[in-house]
């Protein structure tokens, strides 16, 4: 169950707090969206309800089924993620852009740039890569998140970049503008907690092998710390088929918004494994009700370091673009 009240009424939380120690009963206590929430793993006797109903009116007690409670869609509104010059909310599809690693040979410069004379606000890109094999390209490090940031700012862009390591997160903070956790990440609970306590938006990736409810239960972790500016990402999930690289779980999008109020992005690029199979994936996402795209674009996709095959052509993104602009309008939602 959980208990809810107005952060600013002190008076109200000390008299819960009172009748839960009195009566023995173990709770957790979250500051979240200006609210003192009260998370027991238990259902409380009428007598113990009355008592907190008694304090205040304006007291709200809510019985939840599912495991997942503080991105849960009965406790809160859809809340709009502001930037300087975009939005993330329900009314607009935002679109994050770029090459999947950061590069020096002038490529970011030039995606950046086409980038942002389409309209797009957000450019991603990766200065620490999680690889599947120790011996290829891991990022430029710091040198990466220099060139990234100098990039986005000359084109008037916000900065998405990947987390992979606590010892990172100081460094990363002084770059991003949206911090990627990505799908190897999902679970690691110690870097999820470090999180809660920022005030910088975070893009949650889904685990590639990891449940609806994990996913959601992982973003709780960085809401309990009081971090409300989360993103979920579907990305695709393991399964038997060989043909793409994962199968991109649409379902779960359409499920994660009734179910939460976090918005939820999709990864067609990751999903797919081929950059043929990414616009009819986008304009799926669109359709299925997703909030904006995580796509990989490259200005010289063949020639790039890492994911080259999943990467857009500028012409391709262009294309895409377009398409997506046209119809967003008849799914409720406008380009970001």
């Amino acid at each position: 169950m959980i208990v809810i009240c107005d952060l600013k009424n002190e008076n109200s939380i000390n008299k819960i707090e009172n009748i839960f120690t009195i009566n023995q009963i173990k709770f957790t206590y979250i500051k979240l969206r200006n609210k003192a929430i009260f998370v027991i793993n238990a259902v409380l006797s009428e007598q113990i309800l009355e008592k907190i109903t008694k304090i205040s009116n304006k007291i709200k007690i809510l019985s939840l089924k599912r495991k997942y409670k503080l991105s849960n869609s009965a406790l809160f509104n859809n809340k709009a993620i502001e930037f300087p010059n975009a939005t993330i909310d329900k009314k607009h599809f935002s679109i994050i852009a770029g090459p999947c690693t950061i590069e020096d040979d002038g490529s970011l410069e030039k995606t950046a740039e086409f980038l942002n004379n389409k309209g797009v606000n957000f450019l991603r890109g990766g200065a620490y890569k999680p690889r599947t094999s120790p011996y290829e390209f891991q990022g430029l490090g710091k040198k990466g998140l220099d060139l990234i940031y100098t990039t986005a700012r000359s084109n008037k862009m916000n900065v998405v970049t990947e987390l992979m390591d606590i010892r990172d997160l100081d460094n990363i903070l002084k770059y991003a503008d949206i911090i990627q956790i990505g799908a190897r990440n999902m679970q690691n609970y110690p870097l999820l907690k470090e999180l809660g306590k920022i005030n910088k938006p975070i893009l949650l990736k889904r685990g590639m092998s990891a449940s609806i409810n994990e996913l959601l239960l992982a973003s709780d972790y960085i809401l309990m710390g009081g971090n409300e500016n989360v993103i979920l990402c579907e990305r695709g999930i393991k399964t038997y088929e060989t043909k793409y690289r994962s199968t991109l779980d649409l379902t779960a999008v359409s499920v994660i918004k009734q179910e939460s109020h976090l918005p939820i992005f999709v990864d067609p690029s990751h999903a797919a494994g081929d950059r043929n199979l990414v616009p009819d994936l986008s304009k799926a996402s669109l359709a299925v009700g997703a909030d904006g795209l995580l796509v990989e674009v490259h200005s010289s996709p063949d020639c790039a370091i890492c994911d080259g095959p999943q990467s857009l052509t500028l012409k391709q993104f262009d294309k895409l673009y377009d398409e997506l602009k046209t119809l967003a309008p008849f799914f409720g939602k406008n380009i970001n």
